[in-house]
């Protein structure tokens, strides 16, 4: 039996007890009176998460991945996270991933008691030659899934580092991780719906994980996405609009620059300011491990 009386987001929530007689603007009002509640539930876990995205950061400077694992709305949401990575950032496909359990027809389609499974995980992770260099965010509003428990007890058993993301206090992936980030948004609009509240507050945190190890990773220069990768139109345009940002430069010394780099915003950038060759920004570039500034700093010394 699951006594989900213990669980934080399943409990009900007072200020939506008649929500269905409410109008349609007024039922709006108190949704977003809710939601408004969870940043600032976010806010006394930022310690964690900074701990968290520098490790993820520095594991990932040594040749480790990222994974995201989780059921149903978490898995979801883990999986939105990953593939949003290599066109804004540039990064390889495989350097962030997200699992969901059931696989690919579970982001469709609910695929009925994947989640209940405490081996399933363990397979999905090794399909992917999840190894002690990585690191795992196990996704879960309740902090009970035992798809996802099990994927955190498989990392620490095999030494990768482990995450939890709940919403739901004392729970056991909470306790099983070697790093807990428990956000605490209240309970939900609809009782039990956490791809609600709880499903914001875990986006939010994703968005924190995902950005702030890659502004760490030298692929953000000042607030600009240096790496992104042109590969379509709007994306053309936007690497386009971040050199002229990033440089002062034309639209034509802009367009030219990327041109002459493959597309790379960031070496066209370098390669501007710095009024190296591509060749020679490219190799100051790498001995910067990437950090535009960093290979800007040098050249001034």
């Amino acid at each position: 039996m699951i006594n989900l009386s213990e669980i934080a987001t399943e409990q009900p929530n007072p200020a939506t007890a008649h929500i269905d007689e409410l109008s349609t603007l007024d039922m709006l009002k108190v949704m977003n009176a809710e939601d408004q509640r969870v940043a600032k539930a976010i806010e006394p876990v930022l310690p964690i998460i900074g701990t968290v995205v520098d490790i993820i950061a520095e594991r990932l400077k040594k040749g480790g991945r990222l994974f995201y694992i989780g059921a149903g709305t978490s898995g979801r949401l883990g999986i939105l996270d990953a593939v949003e990575c290599p066109p804004t950032f540039g990064t390889e496909p495989e350097l962030v991933t997200g699992i969901i359990a059931g696989g690919m027809p579970a982001i469709f389609k609910a695929v009925e008691g994947a989640e209940d499974s405490t081996e399933f995980s363990r397979g999905d992770l090794n399909e992917y030659c999840f190894n002690a260099k990585d690191v795992l965010v196990g996704i879960a509003a309740s902090g009970r899934t035992p798809y996802t428990l099990s994927a955190i007890n498989y990392a620490r058993e095999i030494g990768a580092v482990s995450v939890s993301l709940t919403c739901s206090p004392n729970s056991p992936m909470e306790e099983a991780a070697d790093y807990a980030i428990l956000v605490q948004p209240g309970p939900e609009v609809i009782t039990g719906s956490t791809r609600l509240k709880a499903g914001t507050a875990q986006k939010l945190v994703l968005n924190m994980l995902s950005t702030g190890t890659m502004i760490r990773l030298g692929k953000v220069y000042g607030h600009l996405m240096v790496d992104v990768k042109a590969s379509n139109k709007k994306l053309t345009e936007r690497a386009t609009r971040i050199v002229m940002e990033a440089t002062g430069c034309e639209r034509d010394t802009a367009v030219d620059a990327l041109n002459t780099a493959g597309g790379r915003a960031k070496l066209a950038i370098f390669h501007i300011i710095s009024g190296e060759t591509m060749e020679v920004s490219q190799r100051l570039l790498d001995e910067a491990d990437g950090y535009i500034g960093k290979a800007l700093n040098k050249l001034k010394k």
